[in-house]
């Protein structure tokens, strides 16, 4: 899903607020009732966000103010995961740098 209908200065949280996508997945129309077996456990799907998103079901997010133990190893792991999807952005950026510049064909 892909939004470029907003100029740059425009935090993401905005953006993402006003999407296709952020409809979509308040209407359980995105991940309805969709879930993943990790070990025994059984989990929805998530999107992963930092602590400027709204906390939603679908939508993980780290703790705020004092925190305990167990809060702060949450955090670093959704942390640890975040670098993994941030990184992987990076690489398609790379990839696709190309499309950073005007592309002048007829």
């Amino acid at each position: 899903n892909i939004n470029i209908g907003w100029p740059g200065k425009v935090h993401d949280t905005r953006v993402f607020r006003n999407s296709g996508l952020f409809r979509w997945l308040q209407e359980d129309i995105y991940f309805p009732e969709h879930k993943i077996t990790v070990g025994d456990v059984e989990m929805p799907i998530v999107i992963l966000g930092d602590p400027a998103y709204p906390l939603m079901p679908w939508l993980m997010k780290p703790y705020t103010g004092a925190l305990d133990s167990e809060k702060e190893l949450f955090n670093y792991r959704l942390s640890k995961c975040r670098m993994v999807v941030e990184c992987a952005f990076g690489r398609l950026k790379g990839r696709w740098r190309s499309l950073l510049t005007r592309s002048d064909l007829s």
